[in-house]
């Protein structure tokens, strides 16, 4: 059976995986990677139906955050334009107002009365000062019931919040973490990207094929060995096949992680502590767009999302558009898929009306995981996530978007890849110190 001493194995094929994989192996290391589906991506995968671009749900790439930074060092380049939302619609009791994303539409939008657009107003001055380290430990609706006198730019920030989080838990959510994702929203904007988040997934596979990665798709791992002291050794593949290891890398869920290690470790008390932040998408394929001027909307009231993807990126065919809308689900959802479902229908009747004429394909996700892990007020926020290092398992290391302490989404996920990597280039097994230690001896 095959064998290597000195391999990394890497588990999971998704974004964090890839990054992961490429650094290390970059180091000259030898590295394997497994994903257990038949195609690399995870969450990232695109799908293509005639000429239109399906991401799994809307998906934004944050340009001021660390992920975009640590693709160029990867060789990626993405590619794709920011969305305009200057004559977007905020939502609220069912009627339609500009949404305010200037200081010129702030004061011309009836959303506001004059001392919330005022108090507005000087947030967006300042909001680049704003140190979101003093508030990791409280939560967002500390943050708004003490900074915000009215309630009405209470819930434009927090629909704000909303949207550049996706997470719709203002009474756990840290407002540090939170105010450090709105100053990235506002500082640098998003990119849709042309042709889909499969254009990086491809991009990093090439990366990590360059750099000497062995990658294996349909392959699942059934278990991490480990020696009397815990300390990893080998994986075993659902097929029986068994492959030596320096070091792992798992690339993938809390719960994927837990199962694959066993229940009497770090990893499986992390698992049970994750909250996974979750969302209803419905995500639609037009033939024509009914209103071409009306490309984005947010609920203000209901925590609801409708943007036009491709009037941003290249996600359709010429005269066709692609438009994703979320509806942002709090941590003790009870309303059914069904009225979800309703809910996102209704939102686009009222930006689109006429749409279901034009529809050419229509998906819907009731239950989507957009995060495994949300940063909560009361693990001070980012830096209270586990990992990348498994404090009882030598050699293991973790990574996604809940681990490490940085940042949101796919910022969490390729930061906390880095760091992975970094520790498995640095971690030295016992049986090799023993061996040097004999060779000095």
């Amino acid at each position: 059976m095959p064998s290597n001493e000195n391999r990394v194995i890497v588990i999971g094929g998704g974004m964090a995986g890839l990054a992961a994989a490429a650094f290390i192996a970059r180091e000259g290391q030898s590295v394997k990677l497994f994903e257990q589906a038949g195609a690399l991506g995870g969450r990232a995968r695109t799908r293509e139906q005639n000429g239109f671009y399906f991401n799994i749900g809307p998906h934004a790439l944050y340009r001021q955050g660390a992920g975009f930074g640590i693709l160029a060092e990867l060789g990626i380049t993405p590619k794709g334009a920011p969305p305009q939302v200057s004559k977007g619609f905020a939502v609220l009791g069912g009627v339609k107002h500009l949404l305010p994303t200037s200081t010129g539409s702030l004061f011309k939008t009836d959303l506001l009365g004059v001392a919330s657009k005022l108090e507005i107003a000087r947030l967006l001055a300042t909001i680049a000062k704003l140190e979101g380290s003093e508030w990791m430990s409280a939560s967002v609706t500390e943050w708004l019931t003490r900074r915000f006198k009215h309630e009405s730019s209470r819930e434009l920030l927090l629909a704000l919040i909303r949207l550049s989080t996706y997470v719709n838990a203002p009474e756990r959510l840290s407002a540090g973490a939170a105010i450090e994702q709105l100053k990235k929203a506002v500082a640098g904007g998003v990119l849709y990207l042309d042709e889909g988040w499969q254009t990086l997934v491809d991009q990093a596979a090439e990366a990590a094929r360059s750099a000497g990665v062995a990658i294996e798709t349909g392959a699942k791992i059934a278990f991490i060995e480990r020696d009397d002291a815990g300390a990893v050794r080998a994986v075993g593949t659902q097929d029986g096949a068994r492959f030596e290891a320096s070091s792992v890398v798992i690339a993938s869920s809390p719960q994927t992680a837990a199962e694959l290690i066993g229940q009497d470790s770090a990893v499986a008390r992390w698992a049970e502590k994750a909250t996974q932040v979750k969302a209803a998408c419905l995500d639609l394929a037009l033939d024509r767009l009914p209103a071409p001027e009306a490309t984005f909307a947010l609920g203000i009231d209901r925590p609801l999302y409708l943007s036009v993807h491709s009037a941003a990126a290249r996600l359709a065919p010429t005269g066709g558009a692609l438009v994703h809308l979320a509806k942002y689900l709090p941590t003790d959802h009870t309303e059914s898929p069904e009225e979800d479902e309703r809910e996102l229908e209704g939102l686009m009747d009222l930006i689109q009306p006429g749409w279901r004429a034009s529809v050419a394909h229509r998906r819907f996700l009731p239950d989507m995981t957009v995060m495994n892990w949300l940063p909560a007020a009361q693990e001070g926020g980012p830096a209270g996530r586990p990992g990348p290092k498994v404090p009882d398992a030598p050699g293991l290391f973790v990574a996604g978007d809940w681990a490490g302490g940085e940042g949101f989404l796919v910022d969490a996920s390729l930061s906390s890849a880095k760091e992975a990597a970094r520790l498995a280039i640095e971690y030295q097994p016992a049986s090799a110190l023993t061996k040097k230690a004999k060779v000095k001896m």
